[in-house]
């Protein structure tokens, strides 16, 4: 069954009714060449439910449907995962966001460490969050997600540490931490409804004085295995534990 994401004020309770407008119309009409009568699930991408419709009618700029029901199951993680997620070089952080969407992750927040390579302007990073939060959303209908995950603005390391203040959980897999139990330990620890912060590195692995930073604000440095892990891999290794210690 197809999914689409529309605005709050486009699910009509009360009349039963969901009116779907923009580029998803001429995607049903033309490229899945939908008919009315046809099923079809719809979520506002905020409030974790379902909203099972039937398409009523095309109209010129619309796709009409009727409200069915409304299933509450959610199919979010029990608890919100964010991920601190360095810039790396090309294009691996599409590959990043759109897996980190799949696995669960609530919101995905680009930071500028020490060694990125890539530097944005103000003006190219926001033309960039434009194309991330578009793969954020297409990832989001493609894992049938109730939620489309947020990614935030680009900001520094320091500012990325200020905002883990308040979480439940929080770690950064280093290079030079050792002992694999106390990973295990850490991930084992998680209980539905924390706030879990994971910082993931740039190509070049954070500096020193990074690591310190995060240590001193309660951060723990965790190693992910004997092997030195890609910038895109890491994120996924750590999310994809995560899912395993929460998904129920």
């Amino acid at each position: 069954m197809y999914q689409f994401f529309v605005d709050e004020g486009q699910i009509q309770v009360a009349e039963k009714r969901v009116i779907i407008r923009g580029t998803d119309v001429n995607h049903i009409r033309n490229v899945l060449r939908m008919k009315p009568g046809e099923e079809i699930s719809v979520s506002n991408g905020r409030d974790g439910k379902e909203y099972r419709c039937g398409i009523m009618k095309f109209d010129e700029e619309c796709v009409v449907c009727e409200l069915r029901f409304i299933k509450e199951d959610n199919v979010e993680l029990s608890s919100r995962v964010y991920l601190f997620q360095a810039l790396p070089k090309g294009d691996k952080m599409e590959t990043v966001i759109q897996k980190a969407v799949e696995l669960g992750v609530y919101r995905i927040i680009p930071v500028a460490a020490r060694r990125c390579v890539v530097k944005l302007d103000e003006r190219k990073a926001a033309a960039k969050i434009i194309r991330w939060q578009g793969i954020a959303e297409a990832a989001a209908k493609q894992s049938k997600r109730a939620v489309v995950p947020e990614v935030a603005s680009v900001i520094p390391f320091d500012e990325a540490v200020r905002q883990t203040s308040g979480m439940d959980v929080k770690f950064i897999p280093y290079e030079l931490a050792e002992d694999m139990s106390r990973t295990r330990a850490v991930m084992e620890a998680l209980k539905p409804g924390q706030e879990i912060a994971v910082f993931i590195g740039p190509e070049g692995g954070f500096e020193e004085a990074e690591i310190a930073m995060a240590l001193a604000n309660g951060v723990e440095p965790v190693t992910l295995g004997r092997r030195i892990l890609r910038t895109e891999t890491a994120g996924i290794t750590v999310l994809s534990w995560i899912m395993y210690m929460l998904e129920v």
